[in-house]
Formats: structure tokens, C-alpha cells, sequence
């Protein structure tokens, strides 16, 4: 039976950077297609997000960044909102959990479990820093890692090896905020009892929902409650959150994993007063859109939150996407190594469908998938532009060129015009049930073949031939294509909103809705098209080896910024470093040594004389750019024979930790012959 309404959430981005294209894939775009189809459809849907605005993340870019814990969300929130904006990312409403809505909301939800004996109180040991009186949460403890050795681990995981790790399990722990060594002290928590819920959990999820929810997501349920849960803390010991409701908890906040899916209720109260309705009414269908790392805490945590409740319905479905990686590496924030969404909309400004097109097309649906600018390229010059912009094109140019922009009529039907109309007439049942069943990538096939379908049509009919012969015919094939373009703006709305307007614009009519589509008599006889322009760009070699340089680049950096230095040889005597006779002198001349790949040879102007030198830096320099260039000479170095050639001395350089070199080079010119000491 159909819902009566829906509530649509997508998961809460955390405030303390910017979106990239993983989050987008992941979340935000399977979940704007959703509701936009379910917006064609007449569906009563409210789409709920928002900024998730408190935990440690946040405290702790604040302090890199100097500056307050509310500066850091009042930047991100904005950012962050206006690049789902400019994405045409639908939300109804994009909240902030540091509201007073929010505040108020979670504070009550607290409240009511708390009366209710909900949470069962424990006194457990903590770090705490003693210089700066807090307790300390995982993040900010640092020490070794027990398992490879990284001295930076965090408390709650190793960033080098991937280990999830508990504070005590460091060694040699230190705090972030003083340095100094945390030492263990009493403090009291709030847990919820997930262990009392296995029982309910095991038939709601384990036998209630192992048919329709996705494999992947149902897969580490199942798994999780098998392994046995265990009650988790619901309150913590930090001054960014929302308070704890309660006089004893003086100090504490409402741990964020507990603070931020109510943020999903806040904000509906603050789109409508009738947020009831989409919270506590059984013919409301809930569905939160998330990444798998937030599978737990949608699927187990939060719905033991609101059954502990009882006044709200439970998730129908919380269709999660797994990673998507960027050119064969996982994307990661702190290395820098991601698309951010806010600069792809810059620097590709009117390109927002492409990157919604490749990125569903490469949708983590069921695994891990890979984002390549290559096939950003191929996607775009293959198939938006070759097959549905190349479809577009020709159907409106040939209308204009033969019939002045007017749809022509509809004439005598031949079996191939009949089973066109007939599977064009399939096509938005077909990608319906793909959407309704959240396989986005399915349904994105399933639209590019209606493209294909006329593309096709046109190929086999050839009106441009006809028109010499069969004026009557080519009306015909014209008004069926054009029927066909019409569709394309409805059933390509959700995956390509911007696209589709433009589509409409150039038809001269109004984006319909989804039961409209199909229809072999969308565009009437008569009616009047206007210009007809370009939907899509190619894109050129230049513009994504750019941007892949630019990510080599983001590379480097970081290999630079972490590289550490060879550990220093042994000691030699003064007497020794006197013996060594370093000179500036000026390349004269160079030139690769035949049959190698790796050899210059150089003549040098040492100011004592002009000698030969032969050095391994072909890979590196260019022969006719180093001309002229002042370097560094060991000029007393015994000569010796290389190729055939007599080398009488050593060019020094530095080695970056990419393996790149540098000559070693005085700041402004000197004369030949000046010695270095």
C-alpha cells in the first residue's frame, strides 16, 4: 500500500569542512532523486537535513584554526548549504543542530527517556588532564599505537594503520590540549541499554527486513547484533554540546551520535507545524539516506532511541551506499586528497548534471567504486553528449530547418513508429520501479536508453533524407521524436534537474509530471519550440589532466609534509670537512651521454678552470634549460671515468621525498670560483 506521506532524511555532515563528491555519491544525490521522483509522482515528501554541529571534530578544528567552536559551524554551515544549493540538492530545509530548536528538542528527548528509566547510570575511569581540569575524550589523547607503532595515534583510532583502538590502549598517552600525561579519574555517564533491545532489534531487523533491505546494510545489522550489543553512553564530559538537561550533570553534553539524528526531528519542526505528522504517524514511510559508516547508528542506535520512546515510527528503509574512492585511492579529508564539491562548482560552473551523471552512473550502490577524471570525460563526451545531447540537437534543428520550429503533425503510423511509441510508453514504469527499489544506477540506464531509443530512431528513418521525397513521412518521424524529448524532460528530472529545465526551455513548455511522461501526444500539433541550443559541452584532455595534476600535486605535498629525514651518518672530524674543496661554478654547456637514460655531461666554470663533469640528472633537468645556471662543485673530488668520459668533480643537489632533485644554489649570483664553507 502506497504511504501517505514520507519523511526523506539525509545524514547530517559534519561542520568542521567541506562536502566532497564521496559524500555527495554516498548520500546526497541518491536521496535528492528519490524525492524529486517522489515529487513527480504528487507524493506528500518533506526532505530533511542539516549541519551536524557539536562532538570533537569540531572542537578540535576549532583549535587548529584558533578560533571558536561556533565560528567553525557558522562557516561550514554555510558553506556546506550553499554548495548543496548550487548543486540543486532539494532539501526542504537545511537545519544546524547548534539551534535553539534543536537544543530545546533534544533536551526533551533526553528528558523523556530519563523519566521514563530508560538509561542506566555508570561511574567508569577517564583520562583527565590535570593542567587544564577536563576529562578528555578519544580525540584528544595521543600516543603509540599498540599494533604498528605510530606515535600519533589518536584514542579511538590509528590513522596509519586503520586499528580502532580505546584510550588505554595507547602507550605513552598524552593529552592534546597540555601535553603533558592524562591521569585516570572517576566520572559518571548515562548509557542506553542497547543489550535489552537484541530481542526486538532480531525481529525487527534480522526477520523483518532481510527482504528488502540492501544486502550490505542488512549484512553488518545481523552481524552487529549477533556479536551481542552492549549499553553505549548517551552523555559525555565536554563543554561543546547540548547540556545535559539534568542538575547532577553539571559539565556534561549529550554525546553527538545521540544529539544528531534528533536533529532530523528539529529541523522538521522548524520546516512545518504539522511536524508531527511526519514523525508519529504509521502511514508516514521514513527513509534515511546514509553511508555505511553511519549504518549503525541509523539502523541500531537511533531506532532503539525512538522505540525507548514510543511516540515516533521507525525507519521503513535506510538504503546505504558504500565508499566511493578517487583515482584508486580512498578520499580523505586530512591528506586533501578529494574533489571538494564547493570548487568542482566553481571551476565547472554550469557543469553540476555532468557530475551528478557520472557520479550516479559510478554509484557505490552495492561496493566500493572509484571516481577517475577520465571517465568523468568518457561519461560526459560518450554518452551525455553523443547520445542524449546528440539526440536533442538533431530532433530541434530539423524541426526549425524543415517545419520553422513547429511541431508537425502525426501521419500514418508504420510498425516501427508504433513499437517506438509503445516502449517509449514503458519507460517511466520501468525506471519507477528501479527508483522505488533505490537502484539509482539502474533507473540512469534506463533514462539514456529512451535517449538511445531516438537516437536510434532517427539513425534507421534518416529524415534528412526523406525530406527530398517523403515530406509527409519526415512530419511523422519528427513529431514522434519530438514526443520523445518531451518525456526526456520529465523522466531526466531527477537525476539532471538543470538539464532537463533547459530541455523544457527549448520545448517551450513546463517540466510535467511523472504520469505524463510516455505520452505520444505530450506535444501538440502546432506548437510553437524555441531556439534549440547545446545541452552539453565536450570536455577537452586539458581541462582533467589538469585537474589530475592538480591532485599529483596534492600528492606531493603530502609526501613532503610527512616525509622524515635519513638519520644523520657517522661523525667525522673537522680535519675531514676541511678537506672538501666546494666551489661555485656556471653550467656552460650540457648534453645527454648517448645510450644512457640517466647522464648529463657538463662543462662547468669552476673559476679555477673549465672542466668536465659528467652527473645523473637527465631524468630530472632538461639539458638546454640548465644553461647558465650557477651550482654547487665538489671540485676536489678524485676524477673518474664514466662512459668512457673522465668526470672531474660532483654537482651537489637536494632530494625531495618524491625522489625529485634540486641544485644546490647560492641566492643571488657570486662570482665563479666562490668557495662554500
Amino acid at each position: 500500500m502506497q504511504p501517505k506521506r514520507y519523511t526523506v532524511t539525509a545524514a547530517l555532515p559534519y561542520a568542521n569542512g567541506p562536502v566532497h563528491i564521496g559524500h555527495v555519491a554516498g548520500v546526497y544525490l541518491p536521496a535528492d532523486i528519490y524525492v524529486r521522483f517522489l515529487r513527480s509522482n504528487n507524493r506528500d515528501v518533506k526532505f530533511i537535513c542539516g549541519s551536524d554541529e557539536h562532538g570533537v571534530p569540531i572542537t578540535i578544528r576549532a583549535q587548529k584554526e584558533g578560533v571558536t567552536p561556533q565560528q567553525v559551524v557558522d562557516k561550514y554551515h554555510k558553506l556546506m548549504g550553499d554548495a548543496f544549493r548550487d548543486f540543486n540538492i532539494s532539501f526542504d530545509i537545511y537545519s544546524r543542530t547548534s539551534s535553539r530548536t534543536h537544543s530545546e528538542t533534544a533536551s526533551d528527548f533526553f528528558l523523556n527517556l530519563y523519566e521514563k528509566g530508560k538509561f542506566i547510570e555508570q561511574v567508569s575511569q577517564q583520562y583527565f588532564d590535570e593542567k587544564n581540569q577536563q576529562f578528555l575524550a578519544d580525540r584528544y589523547i595521543v600516543g603509540t599505537c599498540p599494533k604498528c607503532g605510530n606515535e600519533n595515534a589518536y584514542g579511538d583510532q590509528c590513522e596509519s594503520c586503520g586499528s580502532s583502538l580505546n584510550p588505554t590502549d595507547l602507550i605513552n598517552p598524552k593529552s592534546m590540549l597540555s601535553g603533558e600525561k592524562p591521569v585516570m579519574k572517576e566520572t559518571k555517564h548515562w548509557y542506553l541499554p542497547l543489550d535489552q533491545y537484541e530481542g526486538w532489534l532480531r525481529e525487527w531487523i534480522v526477520e523483518g527486513h532481510k527482504d528488502d533491505w540492501k544486502t550490505n546494510v542488512y549484512g553488518q545489522c545481523k552481524s552487529w547484533i549477533d556479536g551481542g550489543l552492549h549499553p553505549r553512553a548517551v552523555t559525555r564530559d565536554l563543554d561543546w554540546g547540548v547540556p545535559v538537561p539534568l542538575q547532577e550533570a553539571k559539565g556534561k553534553v549529550l554525546y553527538v551520535w545521540f544529539d544528531a539524528p534528533i536533529g532530523y526531528i528539529s529541523a522538521t519542526k522548524d520546516l512545518t507545524p504539522d511536524w508531527e505528522k511526519y514523525w508519529k504517524d504509521e502511514e508516514t514511510k521514513l527513509v534515511h539516506f546514509i553511508g555505511k559508516d553511519n549504518i549503525v547508528f541509523h539502523c541500531i542506535i537511533f531506532p532503539v532511541m525512538l522505540k525507548a520512546h514510543g511516540d515516533y515510527i521507525l525507519p521503513d528503509n535506510v538504503p546505504a551506499n558504500e565508499f566511493l574512492n578517487l583515482e584508486g585511492d580512498k578520499i580523505s579529508t586530512s591528506r586533501n586528497w578529494a574533489v571538494w564539491l564547493h570548487e568542482y562548482l566553481e571551476e565547472f560552473k554550469g557543469k553540476g548534471d555532468v557530475l551528478r551523471y557520472v557520479l550516479c552512473a559510478n554509484a557505490p550502490e552495492t561496493k566500493d567504486n572509484d571516481f577517475t577524471w577520465k571517465d568523468y570525460q568518457a561519461r560526459n563526451n560518450n554518452e551525455l553528449l553523443a547520445v542524449l545531447g546528440n539526440f536533442v540537437n538533431r530532433a530541434l534543428v530539423l524541426t526549425h530547418k524543415y517545419y520553422e520550429g513547429k511541431v508537425p503533425a502525426k501521419n500514418e503510423l508504420t510498425d516501427m513508429d508504433r513499437e517506438v511509441l509503445a516502449e517509449m510508453a514503458g519507460y517511466p514504469e520501468k525506471i519507477a520501479a528501479s527508483i522505488e527499489l533505490y537502484r539509482f544506477k539502474e533507473a540512469l540506464q534506463e533514462m539514456m536508453n529512451l535517449a538511445r531509443l531516438g537516437n536510434k530512431y532517427l539513425a534507421d528513418t534518416e529524415p534528412w533524407k526523406l525530406i527530398k521525397t517523403d515530406e509527409v513521412r519526415v512530419q511523422t518521424i519528427l513529431n514522434i521524436a519530438l514526443q520523445i524529448c518531451g518525456s526526456l524532460t520529465i523522466l531526466m528530472e531527477p537525476f539532471l534537474p538543470a538539464s532537463a529545465q533547459s530541455l523544457a526551455d527549448m520545448l517551450n513548455i513546463k517540466v510535467g509530471k511523472w504520469n505524463e511522461a510516455g505520452n505520444a501526444e505530450y506535444l501538440l500539433a502546432g506548437h510553437q519550440i524555441g531556439e534549440a541550443k547545446l545541452l552539453f559541452e565536450k570536455v577537452e584532455d586539458a581541462t582533467v589532466e589538469a585537474q589530475v595534476q592538480k591532485l599529483l600535486d596534492t600528492k606531493t605535498a603530502n609526501q613532503l609534509a610527512n616525509a622524515q629525514a635519513a638519520p644523520a651518518k657517522e661523525n667525522i672530524s673537522f680535519d675531514d670537512f676541511q678537506k672538501m674543496d666546494i666551489r661555485i661554478g656556471t653550467i656552460l654547456e650540457a648534453e645527454k651521454v648517448a645510450k644512457t637514460k640517466k647522464l648529463l655531461k657538463l662543462k662547468v666554470d669552476t673559476g679555477i678552470d673549465q672542466r668536465t663533469i659528467v652527473s645523473g640528472i637527465a631524468e630530472h633537468f632538461v639539458p638546454e634549460a640548465i644553461i647558465g645556471q650557477q651550482v654547487a662543485v665538489l671540485v676536489n673530488l678524485a676524477p673518474r671515468e664514466i662512459k668512457g668520459i673522465e668526470s672531474q668533480g660532483m654537482i651537489l643537489m637536494a632530494e625531495n621525498a618524491d625522489g625529485s632533485l634540486k641544485f644546490m644554489q647560492p641566492s643571488a649570483a657570486v662570482n665563479n670560483g666562490s668557495g662554500v664553507s
